[in-house]
């Protein structure tokens, strides 16, 4: 990976200056704004949908709230144990920042000494949005679009090569979907007994709410419309 890395004529290398070369044109008030976007804004914004996704669980309270509240434990949870995972792969792979070997780019962060593959923010971002899209199809949109936002803000502010950020995508869908049902196991019946606590299942419940009696995580899950399908047939 570093040895390809090395030759400035190979896919990776040449789609890496022609992103990283939009920071060059652009004005310098853009450019700081894209270094706080991309190094924190979005990984706010995804704990952000999350917590939104959450509101929006806890406000219709059915049947499946506790589940669903497991659904959006995981993502984050995901996220962290993809990171985790990363550090072997990044020890192991051992491929520098892309200004290392490469001259003439804007590097919008500095203090970047660790290895580039794979982006961290890359996994972050989008495990969380895959694990999103699980627990609902409209806010997971969201957190992949967010992630892919993310991974293309690394490779403008020349801190990753474009396979870094395909990488970082790679890994945190791989966790997310594969630990999926184990969590979901361990999850829901914490969940659950969360939910029967007179003060503590205000986290799974808003006071007030009654079960509705829908088998769906969340509105607009792919379960409540396949529970819509099986009506009208």
């Amino acid at each position: 990976m570093a040895g390809l890395a090395e030759s400035g004529s190979n896919p990776d290398v040449d789609l890496l200056y022609d992103i990283n070369g939009l920071a060059k044109d652009a004005p310098h008030w853009f450019d700081r704004i894209m270094e706080f976007v991309g190094e924190y804004g979005l990984l706010l914004g995804m704990v952000l949908l999350v917590l939104w996704c959450w509101w929006t669980v806890r406000r219709r309270g059915d049947d499946s709230a506790a589940s669903s509240v497991a659904a959006l434990v995981w993502a984050p949870l995901a996220a962290g144990i993809a990171v985790l995972v990363n550090v072997p792969i990044r020890g192991f792979v051992e491929r520098p920042r892309p200004f290392v070997d490469h001259q003439g780019l804007d590097v919008l962060v500095t203090g970047k000494t660790d290895y580039s593959f794979v982006s961290d923010h890359a996994t972050l971002t989008m495990a969380m949005g895959v694990a999103l899209f699980v627990a609902n199809r409209r806010f997971g949109l969201l957190g992949i679009g967010l992630a892919l936002l993310e991974g293309f803000c690394r490779v403008y502010m020349g801190v990753h090569y474009p396979t870094d950020v395909v990488g970082g995508f790679a890994l945190g869908t791989a966790v997310a979907l594969l630990l999926s049902p184990l969590a979901m196991a361990l999850l829901t019946p914490v969940m659950k007994a969360v939910e029967r606590s007179p003060r503590a299942g205000l986290l799974i419940r808003a006071r007030g709410t009654t079960p509705t009696g829908h088998d769906a995580l969340i509105p607009g899950s792919r379960t409540e419309r396949s529970e819509e399908r099986d009506l009208a047939a």
